[in-house]
């Protein structure tokens, strides 16, 4: 049984079909990755999973039951996690400090309650989170201070912190040169041995066909394939669509000097 599986899902906006009819499994301890052109629907695919919008048909199963109807934060709590596009980190606090709003789970009862007893950091799952994405160290530093390959990798841990059982990432690449980008993907291909499984949406091919076990590709809101790097790297409707003819040549490793 996969850990998430969607079952002929449907997104619709006015009479725009953004996702139109996507099942999708992603087993538990991989790494999925999710591709297509701008405004293929990937973003959205990942919104309805998490719940920021409704879905018109189909079904959403996480743990083999059934999400459709359950809240964003909710969703959260039964183990779902993502990252946004943007980066959107608190650029006046630390690092550890950015990931510590991540952590709070305040209630209705929070404020009255830190009145006599101020809530303390849970720094076992700071910890942890930033070790995971090699970033030991870098916990009193500002955002601001830090590499945009960092920064990009912060964002990540704060979305680990929960220690979710699948964590979505939409364009976690998104600015980084090359070698942050191989980096980045030395991180991700750690996290499915950490309990973590991955669901990855980048528009940097060398990064998602080197790191992904399986991948999907989406155009006009519908699965046009799926199958391994391999096999969608030679997909000639794949390399039409979207991956162009040096799509091989650019998954391809470099050679040593």
């Amino acid at each position: 049984m996969p850990l998430l599986e969607l079952r002929d899902v449907s997104v619709v906006f006015g009479g725009l079909a953004a996702v139109d009819h996507v099942s999708l499994p992603v087993e538990e301890g991989t790494v999925t990755g999710l591709i297509g052109p701008n405004g293929a629907g990937k973003t959205t695919l990942i919104d309805a999973i998490t719940g920021f919008v409704p879905i018109a048909s189909g079904s959403i199963l996480f743990e083999g039951r059934r999400i459709d109807d359950v809240t964003p934060h909710r969703r959260v709590l039964q183990g779902l996690s993502r990252t946004f596009q943007s980066l959107e980190l608190f650029d006046d606090l630390s690092v550890h400090d950015n990931l510590q709003v991540a952590a709070d789970r305040p209630r209705w009862w929070s404020p009255f309650a830190d009145v006599v007893l101020p809530r303390r950091p849970e720094p076992e799952s700071l910890a942890w989170a930033l070790e995971a994405l090699g970033l030991e160290g870098s916990d009193d530093r500002l955002p601001s201070e830090l590499s945009h390959g960092r920064r990009r990798r912060v964002g990540i841990a704060r979305a680990l912190v929960s220690r979710p059982r699948l964590i979505l990432l939409d364009e976690p690449a998104a600015g980084l040169d090359t070698a942050e980008s191989r980096l980045l993907g030395e991180q991700l291909r750690k996290l499915p041995a950490l309990g973590i499984t991955v669901l990855l949406i980048d528009h940097d091919m060398s990064l998602v066909l080197s790191v992904c076990d399986t991948i999907s590709v989406l155009d006009f809101g519908k699965t046009i394939a799926s199958g391994t790097p391999a096999e969608i790297r030679n997909n000639d409707r794949v390399i039409h669509a979207y991956l162009g003819e040096d799509a091989e040549t650019a998954a391809a490793p470099e050679s040593s000097a």
